[in-house]
């Protein structure tokens, strides 16, 4: 027992580090982080026309949660006009077609407070994206 007594003293809960995430990114002024894989050579998109994208999206913790790769075909909605979370609205109108980036949602900028599937209330969100082209 005295061995376990002492190794529960020095026991302590070690929180992962994942600082690691967040090299590289920039921020804008509401939280959204974007690190830029590959800068695209097209055009930015035009708010409330139709865009394509691919992207996977994890939790903080790595687990994937949802990704249209699996699925073999991109997502299209139209960028700025509140069809997609708030973080997408703004990532995506800043980011020129061809572009490969990860996307940082913060809480207020995804789900916020709500349950959505499998994600918890208070992810923070990261996708894997690439800014394709208009539909």
């Amino acid at each position: 027992m005295l061995f376990i007594n002492a190794a529960l003293d020095d026991w302590r809960v070690v929180e992962p580090n994942l600082e690691y995430i967040k090299d590289g990114f920039e921020f804008t002024e509401s939280g959204l982080g974007i690190k830029t894989l590959e800068e695209g050579n097209g055009e930015l998109p035009v708010k409330g026309k139709k865009i394509l994208v691919h992207y996977t999206g994890t939790l903080e913790d790595g687990n994937k949660f949802d990704s249209s790769l699996d699925r073999g075909q991109p997502f299209d909605f139209p960028v700025g006009v509140g069809w997609v979370i708030k973080g997408w609205d703004e990532a995506f109108a800043k980011l020129k077609f061809g572009t490969k980036a990860i996307i940082r949602v913060p809480p207020e900028l995804g789900y916020g407070r709500k349950q959505a599937g499998v994600i918890p209330p208070n992810s923070v969100l990261y996708f894997e994206v690439e800014s394709i082209g208009y539909k």
